[in-house]
């Protein structure tokens, strides 16, 4: 059992470890009591009080200041919206781009990501595709030769949510900002997993859900604007979005100038539960310590890595810690294992190299041990990995 983490008070908070195997916080994390705690306390003020707006909106400050100090940026540069893909959506419609301006990405590389952008293709906006195998990751040197008088945007996730690769942020912002180049990062994957600091990465924008490491419910994201970026402008306007909201709520058609912090790309109500829970949420992992989290994944990556290399199954991805987190592909055929694990009561995901199993703060070297020891007696049964059968 790790000792980086208090592994035993953290699992009281996820009474699912109580039921089944939960090996699949890459794509949705179990909800967590204390957030439970504040969604039903929400509903509970809701519901005897006819909801308290003054306090619910403090609130809403409150987590965003969580989430600023997660990032260890300021709060005039967080904006809340529904889920990574409208952030990343936001953010594809807010930079300044015209007929003929490129806009690289990695090929395979989440999809709704690369819509965001193949979408400006009606306007003239090129998208050019790079190549990374799944088990290298994307650095500077990966883009450079890539970039011309055109390159506007360079845009990727952080992880990888296929092959669980951590890409070399740091040196792309430093890239890209030697080169006059917006960078637009998904930290769906990383944010509450790993520490994802906005001045360190050198990022322009950044978006995430919060349904995986943050683990609130779905419904909920966050988007930050690097402050300075005046030029990004939303393509959406409210009330909430305006410098000078009109108080009597009668639009002013000669004072549409919107705000100058990353609230301009807000629009409408805030989903109050989930923010309530949010605030909850950030509380635990910054309690626990983002850098020991990412610690007690990596040292469950690596118990995983050394069965697997007892028991022939190859990994799909990067085997180094420094290009890793808390994802790993098995290459094992989805149409003979999911089921599988599912009777077994083990929760995974089918992903395109095979079945992808992901870590979080609660889950245990047990946990490894256990999935590990489920692999070995269906392959003592005659079942067999995918062809390649030699790890790397």
């Amino acid at each position: 059992m790790s000792a980086i983490l208090e592994i035993e008070s953290i699992r009281q908070e996820f009474p699912v470890t109580k039921r089944m195997l939960y090996l699949d916080s890459a794509h949705q994390t179990p909800m967590a009591t204390c957030v439970r705690q504040a969604l039903s306390e929400f509903l509970a003020e809701g519901n005897e009080m006819a909801g308290p707006k003054p306090v619910w909106m403090r609130r809403v400050e409150r987590a965003r200041e969580g989430v600023a100090a997660l990032l260890n940026a300021s709060p005039s540069e967080i904006a809340f919206t529904k889920n990574t893909s409208e952030g990343l959506n936001i953010a594809a419609n807010a930079v300044p781009l015209s007929n003929g301006d490129t806009v690289l990405m990695l090929e395979g590389d989440h999809p709704n990501n690369a819509y965001a952008w193949l979408n400006l293709k009606r306007k003239g906006v090129q998208v050019r595709f790079v190549k990374v195998a799944d088990d290298e990751i994307a650095t500077a040197e990966t883009f450079e030769p890539f970039i011309d008088a055109k390159t506007k945007v360079i845009s990727l996730s952080h992880v990888t949510f296929h092959a669980g690769q951590r890409h070399d942020i740091a040196s792309i912002g430093r890239l890209c900002a030697q080169k006059g180049i917006y960078l637009v990062v998904d930290v769906m994957q990383s944010v509450g997993v790993l520490p994802v600091d906005v001045r360190k990465l050198g990022v322009s924008v950044l978006a995430a859900g919060c349904h995986k490491g943050l683990l609130v419910p779905q419904g909920l994201g966050i988007l930050y604007v690097k402050a300075g970026l005046d030029e990004l402008q939303p393509a959406y306007l409210a009330m909430s979005s305006l410098a000078n909201p009109p108080e009597d709520y009668i639009a002013r058609p000669d004072d549409l100038a919107p705000r100058k912090d990353a609230g301009r790309f807000e629009f409408g109500n805030y989903n109050l539960p989930d923010l309530h829970a949010l605030s909850s949420s950030i509380d635990l992992i910054r309690k626990t310590g983002v850098e020991r989290i990412e610690a007690h994944v990596l040292e469950l990556g690596d118990r995983l890595i050394a069965q697997l290399e007892r028991l022939g199954v190859r990994l799909v991805g990067p085997r180094t810690r420094a290009n890793r987190a808390h994802i790993y592909v098995l290459d094992l055929p989805v149409a003979e294992w999911l089921d599988y694990f599912t009777q077994n009561q083990v929760r995974v995901s089918p992903e395109r190299g095979g079945i992808r199993i992901s870590f979080g703060l609660f889950n245990t070297s047990e946990d490894v041990d256990q999935v590990a020891s489920l692999i070995q007696q269906r392959l003592s049964r005659g079942a067999h990995p995918s062809a390649a059968t030699q790890v790397d």
